[in-house]
């Protein structure tokens, strides 16, 4: 079967997808290469998070030298946290952007820019070299990723969702977060190999830097796939049935224009995040600092659950479009509210098998969630204000919630000294996270607002 090219006139977009006035009919090879490609984009993301959270012990030697090694945890989790308080800004400004001028091009940005700060970590001298400038300069860096991410989930999420037929959004959306997982477990099982190999002090020296130092060939690859993407075709026919070259939404449109949608987007996005940053950021560090859980061992059950996780992520996804985004999120509001509490006593208690266990049963909740939300969230917003709002919400909630959840539940558990301070925080989010699925609105099976319907195309035959 051949393609059909549609052409935007007065932008010169286009979108290689077999269009009738009520329906548009996929390119299936397309649509493949925009999944990779934005998973790819969130791989990398999450391989600097990973590596950062799971190196967290070492770099506060390097950049926080302090006789407390509570202090220097919570230094370098601050450092973590800092760049997600600049996250709404760069939403603010590419969410929009991407509104305005589409969404490949700013993913081709925000892609450079995470790139060049994770890069730029790994050439910071320590605080030993250069003093009190080393923690300033990690602050910039991480200042510069946290700008850029602003604008990555929340395009990466509405560019599958805008490509995707709509009986299978919720399967190629899950791709996005097996990305996650697969930079996550990447990031991870590259610092446990290099702990396992290098001494002590050869990780402190210059063994840290190795992770943060190959984001840099990573970057390049991914600008190079998402380079070679086309616009999405809801985003060209927006801009077809607008009156100049590009469509114009205030800001102000954005928020007060999509009030209900974003506080929707906010409370699904704070019971994602903080669950999702509590198990793969917090819980390596709670097992080794808070715990005194040997490090390779803890660093081991972690990589086994998210392998868990990424093996059951795209028959999640499936499941999705089968019965429905709510029912599969409700699921996952539910078992965190109730089981997070025995979950964590299991893992306290210690032995591997019981880590193993606690572990694996919150790893599957939170399944429930990176399987749905690539697809519920984009659905929430209409198509010309999707980029600019979901990212306003997507961010302003994990700047507040998710990504402050290391740092938060480290200080709540130094100042009451109860250890299942991590449980009691996932089980509140579980319940703001139950009433906003209970207010939204099933988008399984249904066009994206603002959106024809979405077919899939078939795959060409051998004869062409």
């Amino acid at each position: 079967m051949s393609t059909v090219s549609v052409v935007a006139p007065a932008s010169g977009l286009k979108s290689r997808a077999a269009k009738t006035p009520d329906t548009t009919v996929t390119d299936p090879a397309l649509v493949k290469r925009a999944v990779k490609a934005a998973a790819l984009g969130n791989a990398m993301e999450w391989f600097d998070f990973g590596v950062y959270s799971y190196i967290a012990v070492t770099l506060g030697k390097v950049f926080f030298p302090s006789g407390n090694p509570t202090a220097q945890l919570l230094s370098t989790f601050g450092a973590f946290a800092a760049a997600f308080l600049v996250r709404p800004l760069g939403g603010m400004v590419f969410g929009p952007l991407g509104d305005r001028v589409g969404r490949q091009k700013v993913l081709a940005l925000t892609m450079i820019m995470m790139a060049a700060g994770t890069f730029a970590i790994g050439l910071i001298p320590s605080y030993a070299t250069i003093g009190v400038g080393a923690p300033v300069l990690l602050l910039v860096a991480r200042l510069v990723q946290g700008f850029s991410t602003g604008g990555e989930y929340a395009g990466a999420s509405t560019f599958i969702a805008e490509y995707a037929p709509d009986k299978r959004r919720g399967f190629l959306g899950s791709w996005l977060e097996f990305g996650t997982l697969a930079g996550y477990i990447g990031g991870a099982g590259l610092v446990t190999l290099m702990t396992a190999l290098l001494s002590a002090d050869d990780l402190t020296s210059w063994g840290w830097r190795v992770p943060f130092l190959i984001a840099g060939p990573m970057g390049i690859i991914g600008l190079y796939l998402r380079l070679r993407l086309e616009e999405t075709p809801a985003f060209a026919a927006e801009v077809e049935k607008a009156e100049t070259d590009r469509p114009k939404v205030p800001l102000r449109e954005m928020i007060t224009g999509q009030w209900r949608a974003l506080l929707l987007c906010v409370g699904l996005v704070l019971v994602f995040n903080v669950t999702d940053y509590m198990l793969l950021s917090y819980m390596p560090s709670y097992l080794t600092g808070q715990l005194h859980y040997d490090e390779t061992h803890g660093l081991l059950v972690v990589l086994g659950v998210m392998t868990l996780m990424m093996i059951v992520q795209p028959f999640a996804g499936a499941l999705t479009d089968r019965i429905g985004r709510r029912p599969v999120i409700a699921t996952g509001c539910a078992g965190f509210l109730l089981l997070s509490a025995p979950a964590l006593l299991l893992i306290r208690e210690g032995s591997l098998l019981a880590v193993a266990l606690g572990m694996g049963a919150l790893g599957l909740l939170l399944v429930c969630f990176t399987a749905a939300m690539p697809s519920a969230l984009p659905a929430l917003f209409p198509t010309k204000v999707r980029y600019g709002s979901l990212s306003i919400g997507f961010n302003v909630s994990v700047s507040l919630f998710g990504g402050t959840t290391p740092l938060v539940v480290t200080a709540l558990i130094g100042a009451t000294g109860n250890m299942m301070m991590p449980a009691y925080y996932m089980m509140a989010a579980a319940v703001v996270g139950g009433f906003a699925v209970w207010r939204m609105a099933e988008s399984a099976g249904r066009p994206l607002p603002g959106s024809a319907p979405s077919v899939a195309g078939r795959e060409p035959s051998v004869a062409g």
